[in-house]
């Protein structure tokens, strides 16, 4: 029977049919499957895979795009925030100069107050001083005049006797119609 198979068979196609059989090599096998394989997938495969590719590409440029712009945005908002914190200091530092220039003025103005009311309490003391010593030497004034009167009240009861006492009535009653005559 193998020789009819054998003449049925041509010796070249023989050849061939030695090529086919079973490999118990797992390594070649292996390999050679997985070339198949991956034969079968870029062949079949090769357009979803572009698509595939072309998308996570486009994807990839937009997140690249948008971290760009955000980087934009954050660097602006850097700027604008670091603006604004410069104004702010060079605001701080005019309320500081104007703080401590109105400290000085008020602290000059206190003082300038305090030595009014210190003057005011000087004149006002120095016031009181003359207002104390002008009473005083008028009481002394009256005092005196009230003894003078007092002495020459007894002085001229002592001396005065009823001819010059009416001798001094006669001569005011001629000064008050002197006084009467010039008025009219």
């Amino acid at each position: 029977m193998v020789n009819e198979i054998d003449f049925v068979i041509s010796p070249k196609l023989w050849i061939l049919a030695n090529s086919f059989g079973l490999n118990t090599n797992l390594l070649e096998t292996n390999l050679i499957n997985l070339g198949v394989v991956l034969g079968l997938l870029v062949y079949f495969g090769k357009g979803s895979l572009s698509n595939l590719l072309k998308n996570r590409k486009l994807t990839i440029l937009s997140t690249i795009r948008d971290a760009e712009e955000r980087y934009k945005e954050a660097t602006d908002k850097l700027k604008q925030a670091t603006t604004r914190l410069q104004q702010a200091k060079i605001k701080a530092d005019n309320i500081r100069i104007n703080g401590l220039s109105q400290m000085d003025r008020e602290k000059k103005d206190l003082i300038d107050a305090a030595d009014e009311d210190s003057k005011r309490l000087e004149d006002s003391k120095n016031a009181t001083i003359r207002f104390e010593k002008q009473r005083a030497i008028e009481q002394v004034r009256q005092q005196v005049s009230r003894l003078a009167l007092e002495r020459a009240l007894e002085t001229l009861k002592n001396s005065l006797n009823s001819e010059l006492h009416l001798r001094m009535i006669d001569h005011n009653i001629g000064l008050l119609r002197a006084m009467e005559s010039t008025i009219e």
